[in-house]
């Protein structure tokens, strides 16, 4: 039975919070080739290479997000059911995104693989694997929330240079991810409620500590608030 259809009936049918020992790495292809982030160099939203390389690269944040959504599901053990299930749909939902991006270099000529990649989605995975409070924390509310802020801009360029297809799917992708990362900011406070700690201080004290870099304007205030931030951590982030 299809994965989706699994999670509509409430009936996933997956071993959930295996309590993993060690991080594996994900599933994926041979391709593409994984290199340090000051390797990919930034082409211009201009050209036609320069388009298709921003779907490329969205296209791998999407696949990387299937396995981070998975991997939530399967490692994290004593949580509630809903846990498992919400993580599951949005399992679903970046296998949609990843396949529409994939039909869109499809149209380009290209496919997933034909350029380097990167790997600083799964590099913090690993980084926070022990710990469903910090996965929560920086993988959705810092990593995943990074394209609430950037895709707007994303789709004004791509508007102005007439790729009107690639508009149609970057906006579909925005508006789910206010969801998944309204997910990852309900599940840190439940987190964080059940072990007794403030969340916006506790949310700030993680950001400091382990991915201060990554804050940078633009910050989509509109967005975060419905994913979840509040008005206090919006105005932090601003300063950042």
């Amino acid at each position: 039975m299809a994965l989706h259809t699994l999670v509509e009936r409430g009936d996933v049918q997956v071993e959930v919070g295996a309590e993993l020992e060690s991080l594996d790495e994900p599933g994926r292809p041979d391709r593409p080739v994984l290199v340090s982030p000051r390797e990919l160099k930034p082409r211009g939203l201009g050209s036609a290479a320069g388009r298709a390389a921003l779907v490329h690269a969205v296209a791998h944040i999407e696949f990387n997000a299937i396995n981070l959504a998975c991997d939530a599901v399967v490692r994290f053990a004593g949580m509630p059911e809903s846990f498992y299930l919400d993580w599951a749909s949005v399992a679903v939902d970046e296998a949609r995104h990843f396949a529409m991006l994939a039909d869109r270099l499809g149209q380009m000529e290209q496919a997933y693989g034909d350029m380097p990649a990167h790997d600083g989605l799964w590099d913090m995975a690993r980084r926070t694997a022990h710990d469903v409070l910090v996965r929560m924390a920086l993988v959705p509310r810092v990593l995943e929330a990074r394209g609430l802020d950037v895709t707007p801009d994303m789709i004004a360029k791509l508007r102005h240079a007439g790729d009107l297809d690639t508009v149609a799917c970057l906006e579909v992708i925005l508006e789910e991810e206010v969801r998944h990362v309204e997910i990852g900011s309900r599940w840190f406070a439940w987190a964080c409620a059940a072990r007794g700690l403030e969340p916006e201080t506790t949310f700030l004290g993680l950001v400091e500590t382990h991915a201060r870099a990554i804050i940078r304007p633009p910050i989509n205030d509109l967005a975060r608030s419905r994913a979840g931030f509040t008005a206090q951590e919006i105005a932090w982030l601003r300063t950042c």
